[in-house]
């Protein structure tokens, strides 16, 4: 009997890892078409699993997908794309306590932030610019806040933009008691 429970228990977590194929086609019109079932001349896909949390979710750069020929294809490689970037400190919904108004951010940028390209940082809707993945907030103070960064290549073009994370700061108060005599 327990036997085949732990072989029941192994082909469930077996097939929770295995991933459907799909495939790819450009039709006659250059529509991409996905699908589950193979067609002649489609190519075999690789899916990725997303095992991220919420709070660890990023977004990928992700343009329009124009009506393209292989040779487009071909000619597109060589453009420089972001592959994700996220606001990894201040994590999404985390409470900061005692940081004095000066806020540390970490951006999670891959590939590394490309000479000529800069950081927008969106700080409670103001815009502030920076030239790296690792800054400074000035004047943070006690409330809920909202942070959100893209990248801009050296003529502004938005490269890739994260997600806006809600985090709030905390200030610990002193309680003033009158002195007894």
């Amino acid at each position: 009997m327990r036997m085949c429970l732990f072989i029941a228990a192994s082909i469930l977590l077996a097939t929770g890892t295995v991933l459907a194929q799909a495939y790819r086609w450009v039709d006659e019109n250059g529509i991409v078409h996905f699908s589950d079932r193979p067609i002649p001349g489609a190519e075999e896909i690789e899916l990725v699993r997303n095992n991220r949390s919420a709070s660890q979710r990023r977004l990928s750069a992700a343009p329009a997908v124009p009506a393209q020929s292989a040779g487009d294809e071909r000619a597109d490689a060589g453009v420089f794309k972001y592959e994700s970037l996220a606001i990894a400190s201040p994590a999404a919904e985390e409470t900061l306590w005692n940081i004095e108004g000066v806020l540390n951010v970490t951006l999670a940028l891959s590939p590394a932030l490309q000479d000529g390209h800069q950081v927008r940082v969106y700080f409670d809707g103001k815009r502030q610019t920076v030239d790296s993945a690792s800054f400074q907030v000035q004047e943070v103070w006690r409330g809920v806040h909202n942070l959100q960064a893209e990248v801009v290549d050296g003529t502004g073009k938005l490269m890739i933009r994260s997600v806006t994370n809600r985090f709030y700061v905390q200030q610990n108060t002193i309680s003033r008691r009158p002195a007894h005599n």
